[in-house]
């Protein structure tokens, strides 16, 4: 028996929820609107239930007379000149102030709140105090309020940002002592959840707050840039400077994004991302490519051989998509001489006067997904070390207009030779990884405790010698990948330029096998 489709009303939820949204947000705006006339009726309810208890407390050979007395102050209000209005204004006034809101105003934490500041002081006492001092801020069996100026908690009870105050005595000027306070901070104020630490040097306090979670349903689109700008993921508001419109679902926004910078007057024109398996590394170097193919040509060499770049091959701007040893070491023996010609083109051109041949300024991208496993086949096979064929682009790049992004795994970190390390100033660490790990890749530590649980393409990013950013890298999944979801394929697939006349198409191999076409140049 065929399956029946479900009806309609079932399969389209987004307009359903859509349509909650836009009823939401109606309601609450009416409410804002009518919040005068809500007042002013809550009020008349009010008097008209006091009323009504009056008059059921009122004796039986009372009311009578009560409503003779009633009816006669009716009767002179109306002969008054202007009685009625008076009446009706008098009236409005006592509903408005019997219907105003009356909800006691919070003035102190409770006992709960309390009791959780009382031991967040008591944890820092040992850390914020000297036996010397005469006037101690921090003591065993102290008050909290004098430490903590500000503070705030959710609905369940939990601290979302505090304010304190720490002696001038307290090095806050060096890193060790400063984590441990962090570290106490994020254990006693709740693990699960990212916190920024503000310190303030100059006014001896410290503030904590509670970051929100970065959104994930950033899709791969083409991001207004200019030339030279990539995109490597989005950040907190007050990180950066500047916004773009990004597509999140069904809706356009502003979000702040990680620009690097690329080209011949870059300060980090390579780049470095490490992770664990499954953090998201090959995500965001794919996302580089489809990026950096708006206007420049890539070489791209998978070490793992997954397949995760098998969607590019073939296509307008992509020199090679290579995963075998073979195929690897001449690729980037070819990008050495490729940019070593470039070099030496553009020297000519300035010694004579003339600009730049259009061949020499377009920028050369070369993607290494994993160089560790090429290493290790090189190894085996006694064949010479592919990361030593990237030491000229990673060293002249810059002038040649060669850019080199490298992603590898933190268990083979060791394995990077050192013009890997050295060149690549621009840092990404995706995934779970410890404060000391973080530190290891980007030269600083993060200015946020990492998170427990990180969904894939949540990190870190420092571009040179900046401040260090919390990360987010675009939805960019492969295509080819049946377990990803239709939009998400169909956004990456929009985004691929054209194949081109003397490459198969990629529905001739749909499983992906067979040797992939390099283009000579």
């Amino acid at each position: 028996m065929g399956r029946r489709p479900l009806p309609r009303i079932l399969t389209a939820s987004a307009p359903i929820a859509r349509g909650r949204a836009y009823a939401r947000t109606a309601a609450d705006t009416a409410t804002d609107v009518l919040y005068p006339l809500i007042v002013v009726v809550r009020g008349l309810r009010g008097l008209a239930a006091a009323g009504r208890r009056r008059w059921s407390a009122t004796p039986g050979e009372r009311r009578g007379a009560t409503l003779f007395g009633l009816a006669g102050c009716v009767f002179a209000v109306a002969l008054l000149p202007y009685g009625p209005l008076l009446a009706l204004v008098a009236l409005m006034a006592a509903a408005a102030w019997t219907g105003r809101d009356r909800t006691p105003a919070d003035t102190g934490p409770g006992e709960a709140e309390t009791g959780r500041l009382q031991s967040l002081y008591d944890a820092l006492v040992p850390y914020f105090s000297m036996a010397e001092d005469p006037d101690p801020l921090y003591a065993h069996g102290g008050d909290w309020q004098g430490a903590f100026s500000a503070y705030a908690f959710d609905d369940d009870g939990r601290l979302t940002s505090l304010e304190l105050r720490y002696p001038a005595y307290f090095p806050d000027g060096e890193a060790e002592p400063r984590a441990r306070i962090e570290q106490l901070l994020h254990a006693k104020s709740g693990r699960g959840r990212e916190y920024l630490f503000d310190w303030d040097e100059e006014g001896n306090t410290l503030r904590l707050s509670v970051l929100a979670a970065l959104p994930t349903g950033i899709r791969a689109q083409r991001f207004v840039t200019a030339p030279g700008e990539t995109v490597l993921g989005f950040t907190d508001p007050s990180g950066v400077p500047r916004t773009l419109p990004v597509t999140d679902g069904e809706e356009t926004r502003d979000a702040p994004p990680v620009v690097w910078r690329t080209g011949t007057r870059s300060t980090e024109p390579h780049l470095l991302a490490v992770g664990q398996p499954g953090s998201g590394t090959t995500t965001l170097l794919r996302s580089i490519v489809l990026q950096a193919l708006h206007g420049g040509d890539a070489l791209v060499v998978d070490g793992g051989g997954t397949g995760e770049y098998a969607c590019l091959a073939g296509r307008e701007g992509v020199l090679a998509v290579e995963s075998g040893l073979a195929g690897a070491l001449a690729a980037l023996e070819w990008a050495a001489h490729e940019t070593e010609r470039r070099l030496i083109a553009a020297n000519r051109a300035r010694q004579s006067g003339r600009p730049v041949p259009p061949d020499a300024r377009r920028t050369l991208w070369i993607i290494v997904d994993r160089p560790s496993a090429l290493s290790h086949l090189a190894a085996a096979d006694g064949r010479s070390e592919p990361q030593n064929l990237l030491h000229v682009p990673l060293r002249h790049g810059r002038t040649a207009n060669v850019t080199v992004a490298v992603a590898e795994q933190f268990d083979a970190l060791e394995t990077l030779r050192a013009p890997v390390r050295t060149h690549t100033r621009a840092r990404v660490v995706l995934g779970p990884a410890t404060v000391d790990q973080v530190r290891a890749v980007l030269g600083a530590p993060p200015h946020t405790t990492p998170a427990r649980e990180m969904p894939p393409g949540r990190g870190y990013a420092r571009l040179g010698a900046g401040p260090v950013h919390r990360l987010q890298v675009p939805d960019t999944p492969d295509p080819y990948d049946e377990e990803a979801g239709e939009a998400r394929r169909t956004a990456v697939l929009e985004l691929l330029p054209r194949h081109t006349a003397a490459a198969p198409a990629a529905e001739a191999c749909p499983d992906g096998e067979g040797p992939l076409p390099v283009r000579a140049t």
